[in-house]
């Protein structure tokens, strides 16, 4: 079911927008964003609840993602890239997803 999700997700990306792609992964423990170009097939801009300095400031999960979102579109901006399209990939736009995702609008990125 999720693989099927997935494909999904990211066909209709590719399909409708040429805008780089902000993925997310979710992994029990951290939680990890990347910018990607996909006609280069280079990652551009990355942040995880693995980065020094960030996994030892919190435990509350929800307050990680915000603060990955925040860094993540602090760092795509950084690189000249304002509008992105976000691969929410396998997982539902629902709790930590959402958060990140909120956290990175109000920082400036546009999706």
């Amino acid at each position: 079911m999720n693989d099927k999700r997935t494909k999904r997700v990211r066909y209709k990306l590719k399909k409708v927008s040429d805008r780089k792609r902000l993925t997310v992964f979710r992994s029990n423990k951290h939680l990890y964003a990347q910018v990607i170009d996909d006609t280069a097939g280079k990652t551009i801009a990355s942040a995880s609840s693995k980065e020094k300095g960030i996994d030892s400031i919190n435990n509350d999960r929800k307050s990680l993602a915000e603060i990955i979102g925040k860094n993540i579109a602090q760092r795509s901006i950084e690189k000249g890239i304002k509008e992105v399209a976000f691969d929410k990939g396998k997982y539902k736009y629902h709790g930590l997803i959402k958060i990140l995702a909120d956290s990175a609008r109000t920082e400036g990125l546009i999706f």
